[in-house]
């Protein structure tokens, strides 16, 4: 069985951050094959809005030059795995080539919510990046199961190292059991 995963990180949230390092570490453990897109530049732009714009565009325009050569039809089980804007990009990139990928979202930006979404969304409550009841709201319509981490910012941390740990274990159960109630072994 050929298993893919892809990660979409984050403008300053790279792959050798907690979420997604321990998401390599666990999807190579699950057998997946592991493909990492990573940026380069994105805007230096003060208004939130704005710079969430250009950055999903500038990434995805990458993201489909890194990505072009992949069989996705090929293989039999994939997963986005995404943090912050590479959660938009991952859902349009998803939606745009009919990928079928089940999705893991760490920290959802409002733009995600702009395309069809297939997952589990994760966000703390005291995220600067994105409202708490919108991405509630946005959960709620979509029909995918969030996960909320109270007074953690976008990095899902909230400055508490045993606490922090603490989430990170939480977190990578709801992962694994997401993983194997969609793809059972």
């Amino acid at each position: 069985m050929k298993k893919l995963a892809v990660l979409f990180p984050g403008i300053g949230y790279h792959c050798d951050k907690p979420l997604l390092y321990y998401s390599k570490k666990c999807l190579s453990a699950y057998g997946y094959e592991i493909i990492e897109v990573n940026y380069k530049h994105f805007p230096h732009i003060k208004d939130k809005d704005e710079l969430i714009k250009q950055a999903e565009d500038i990434g995805y325009a990458q993201t489909e030059e890194i990505l072009k050569d992949i069989p996705f039809s090929t293989y039999d089980e994939i997963l986005f795995v995404s943090k912050s804007i590479g959660t938009a990009i991952s859902a349009r990139f998803n939606e745009e080539h009919h990928v079928n990928a089940y999705s893991i979202y760490f920290t959802p930006l409002a733009a995600t919510f702009k395309y069809s979404l297939n997952g589990i969304a994760f966000h703390g409550t005291n995220d600067p990046w994105a409202k708490t009841n919108l991405i509630q709201c946005a959960c709620d319509e979509a029909h995918i199961p969030l996960i909320l981490y109270r007074d953690a910012n976008h990095s899902l941390e909230c400055g508490d190292v045993l606490v922090d740990i603490s989430n990170l274990h939480d977190i990578f159960l709801h992962v694994i059991e997401a993983i194997q109630t969609v793809y059972p072994l």
